[in-house]
């Protein structure tokens, strides 16, 4: 990518980028300092992880952030706007054992790199309250919050199956499987049973549902994606007694009772079958002896416990010595079945099937030859003809072939069936959640210490207070899978606290989702010992305003978030419930792909465009296809360097482009011919308030006390422009934004001042105007101009402008003329112009009078500013 020439190229962006961003931080213009006597606004973006470089979508996301805590400044807000590093994590330990570096010395080179890109694009961030959540500074508090919540009890051990990467040899949570695969590696995950530790999300479930509906300026996806998640359900536990698969009354053995919960109790009369986990105790039992069901349990194993991954796998099952007795239906019995899409850690571990409406009940069973049974059916249904064997019924309908519950609707029957169970001692009506309770332990060095020492004698005891941090180890080597702290040396072998005796530490460390839980808190007083921080300014400064990041992290990011707030309100440490007020997930930056003869993916700087259609490869001229514009990657090679664009564009053009091109909610395609249009319009902008600037009067020049119809237009143009924009970017429409400041501009350059002295007066207030709104945006520039504009105080400093209200009113409005119903032309009137003055105009208007063609009027209507209408 060429740097761009033109003979008006007059504005030096390298030189004046630098300088202003030299004068902000020496003057540490956007450092945040706690003052009461104004109001906060908290701005944040997610922070990044130190990969090594910036992308585009970094670009994007800080860009909108820092207009935002531009504009609130400038309206008046005393403004906290932090930056960080999200530092923990696996890429680190991978680059450890690919590189031979270790983690730490690779995540600092990689901090101070991005650290200098970001600052190249004049963000208005208070770089003093930077933090790094691997510096011990930052986790020591981690450590004492999570012994709070232990000792609290919202942290615990527990043996569960868990999501178990092969490929980074580490414990997954659900929520970080993706339809089978680890989310990170891509590996397919498989089933192990660890002792692990969790957090107790599920403590605080029905809040965490119950308050989305308090958050009003989030996104209506993301709190639907939560709610969903959270899961909650309205159900029975249902009680059903088990025999030996003779199904004798004079049975040997009594099994005793199966314990279900299921959220349809409407459809009981439609069981076909019993289905239990592969890790259901009985499930277990039963394996002792046959070695089958062995061999199918170890076969289960090779898949995630994530709902999702089992929900999609081809349904398996294997039959069981043993039946079940209907608990509604005298006599009636059902086989029992271990099944592969049965989770223990959802409900009790067992289902009841009915195949006639679950589409997972059905596909298992077509696959066994069970009956399918309809017992809902729509309200105008055909009985006679209707029939869920080919696909089940799972629509709302009118509930039959269910003895006491037939012709009810599904919700009455639920509650009645429910009424049935607990009358009967056969069932119990009710609440479930598909939430789990988070697991937190990851088998892997570079991450969080977490602080408990286990004793033979003792068991597991927290690290006291005092002990804290527990610091990673510094001498640790990557030669081997696993996790190094397993087999160093010397760190993991501690005394007792309690006994005195010889421990070891715990060698796992935090899911890194702990580190970014609670961040934002901590950028509220982040240089603070002896807490994590300090309570009056958390509570001046938290929740965060607004909150800007992708929607990808509508689950787990916002999720944990959301519960650490709430697990340190329980130990009071807060009074608060949630974190982030406002939400804003901004759309992903994408570019075409482009795909070399051999299969392989090549750079944008690899192509060149031949004749405007034809795409070939640099290096040897040979055809290239072109795909689709996806979001930016680094395996799809489409990815730009925003240093390159800093470099050869300047920082505000990149920026400027990010705003006007698309709505910031949706994604945005990244496209040369875009990014030079920007850097034209930073040229154009400077010729036009360069041109202008020798025309007008100098700063605090006296107001005209009269204006010319041309300067009224102008300052017109130009207060509407305040008003509009203001709008516009309290709602985010930063790209509607954009194009009123291409309008306003383009009503400046055209404004001719000469020998009218109340237009250039006008000129320099249009010019000043055009200056502050474009200072959120393209605040290099903007500082340029103010300066050039005769001011000495830095345009950050400055307030918003305010438009005069009287200008935001029309003075004239457009009038349609018609002749007998039907437009012939519009014309100009002052607003409520008197009804003869109307007429008068309008039956002068050209096309008006062309087709009356000489006819006198019989009448003529008026609908004041709006029509006159002729009849003839």
């Amino acid at each position: 990518m060429s740097t761009p020439t033109s003979p008006i190229a007059r504005y030096n962006f390298h030189e004046t980028e630098a300088r202003w961003q030299k004068v902000w931080d020496e003057r540490q213009t956007f450092r945040a300092v706690m003052d009461r006597a104004k109001p906060k606004y908290y701005v944040l973006e997610m922070f990044p992880y130190p990969s090594g470089r910036i992308h585009m979508g970094h670009v994007r996301n800080y860009t909108q952030g820092d207009v935002i805590a531009r504009y609130k400044r400038a309206r008046g807000f005393n403004v906290l706007h932090p930056m960080g590093w999200d530092a923990f994590g696996l890429p680190a330990e991978n680059a450890a054992m690919e590189k031979k570096v270790h983690p730490k010395k690779w995540t600092y080179e990689n901090i101070a790199t991005m650290k200098t890109q970001l600052k190249s694009m004049g963000l208005s961030l208070d770089w003093s309250r930077e933090l790094a959540t691997c510096d011990p500074s930052y986790y020591r508090h981690q450590q004492k919050m999570f012994l709070d919540f232990w000792n609290a009890g919202l942290a615990y051990r527990k043996e569960a199956w868990v999501n178990w990467d092969p490929v980074d040899n580490t414990v997954l949570a659900n929520e970080q499987v993706i339809e089978g695969k680890g989310w990170r590696t891509g590996a397919p995950v498989e089933r192990r049973k660890l002792t692990q530790w969790n957090l107790k999300i599920t403590h605080f479930a029905d809040e965490l549902l119950s308050r989305l509906d308090t958050l009003g300026r989030w996104p209506e996806k993301v709190r639907l994606m939560q709610a969903n998640w959270i899961g909650k359900s309205r159900g029975a536990r249902v009680f059903w007694q088990l025999t030996d698969g003779s199904g004798a009354a004079s049975s040997k053995k009594d099994w005793g009772k199966l314990e279900i919960f299921t959220t349809r109790p409407d459809t009981l009369y439609g069981a076909s079958f019993m289905a239990l986990s592969p890790e259901h105790p009985l499930t277990a039992e039963l394996a002792l002896k046959d070695p089958g069901l062995q061999h199918f349990i170890a076969e289960c194993r090779k898949t995630g416990t994530a709902a999702a991954e089992v929900e999609t796998a081809e349904k398996q099952g294997y039959k069981l010595p043993l039946l079940a007795k209907h608990p509604l239906i005298p006599g009636k019995t059902v086989q029992v079945y271990a099944a592969n899409f049965v989770l223990m850690e959802y409900g009790t571990g067992a289902i009841f099937g009915c195949p006639g409406h679950d589409e997972r009940d059905h596909e298992f069973a077509i696959k066994y030859g069970l009956p399918i049974l309809p017992v809902v059916a729509p309200a105008d249904a055909d009985l006679k003809s209707f029939s869920v064997a080919q696909a089940p019924f799972i629509e709302d309908g009118v509930i039959i072939n269910s003895d006491f519950l037939n012709g009810l609707g599904v919700e009455e029957a639920k509650a009645k069936v429910i009424a049935r169970l607990e009358e009967m001692g056969v069932g119990k009506g009710t609440t479930q959640y598909r939430l789990r309770d988070w697991l937190v332990s990851r088998q892997r060095y570079w991450g969080c210490p977490i602080p408990a020492i286990h004793c033979d004698k003792c068991g597991v005891v927290p690290v006291p207070a005092k002990d804290l941090p527990v610091k990673l180890p510094d001498d640790v080597t990557f030669d081997k899978p696993g996790n190094p702290l397993d087999r160093h040396p010397t760190w993991k072998h501690v005394d007792c606290p309690k006994c005195g005796g010889k421990g070891q530490r715990e060698t796992d460390t935090f899911d890194t989702f702990i580190d970014s839980s609670w961040y934002f808190d901590r950028f509220t007083s982040p240089g603070l010992e002896t807490a994590p921080f300090d309570r009056q300014e958390n509570e001046y400064w938290m929740p965060v305003d607004q909150y800007i990041g992708g929607v990808e992290h509508a689950i787990l990011h916002l999720l944990y978030s959301r519960f650490w707030t709430r697990a340190m309100r329980e130990v009071q440490m807060t009074s608060r419930d949630e974190p982030f007020d406002g939400l804003f997930t901004q759309g992903m930056v994408c570019h075409e792909t482009y795909r070399a003869t051999d299969g392989t993916w090549l750079m944008p700087e690899e192509i060149e465009r031949v004749d405007g259609s034809k795409v070939v490869r640099l290096s040897d001229r040979t055809p290239v296809e072109v795909g689709r514009s996806e979001k930016m990657s680094k395996s799809k090679k489409n990815v730009v360097d925003p240093d390159q664009i800093i470099r050869d564009y300047g920082a505000d053009t990149a920026r400027w482009f990010m705003l006007s091109d698309s709505p910031p909610e949706r994604d945005l395609e990244w496209t040369e011919a875009g990014v030079t249009g920007a850097w034209r319009f930073q040229q154009r902008l400077h010729r036009i308030a360069t041109t202008a600037l020798a025309e007008v009067p100098p700063a605090g020049a006296p107001k005209p006390a009269q204006f010319s119809d041309a300067a009224t237009a102008l300052r017109r143009a130009a207060h509407k422009t305040i008003a509009g924009l203001t709008a516009d970017i309290e709602a985010f429409h930063f790209n509607k934004a954009v194009a009123r400041l291409y309008e306003l501009a383009s009503s400046i350059d055209s404004a001719k001042a000469a020998g009218d002295d109340s237009l250039k007066w006008v000129l320099r207030e249009a010019l000043e105007i055009f200056v502050r709104l474009i200072g959120p945006m393209t605040p290099h520039l903007a500082e340029e101009l103010w300066q050039a504009l005769g001011h000495r105080s830095l345009l950050a400093e400055q307030p918003w402008p305010l438009p005069e209200d009287a200008l935001l009113v029309d003075d004239t409005v457009t009038v349609a003329v018609q002749l007998n119903g039907k437009l012939r032309g519009t014309i100009a009137l002052p607003k409520d112009a008197p009804k003869e003055a109307a007429e008068k105009a309008a039956l002068v208007q050209p096309d008006l009078v062309r087709g009356l063609e000489g006819r006198t009027p019989k009448r003529v209507i008026v609908v004041p500013n709006r029509i006159v209408n002729i009849v003839v």
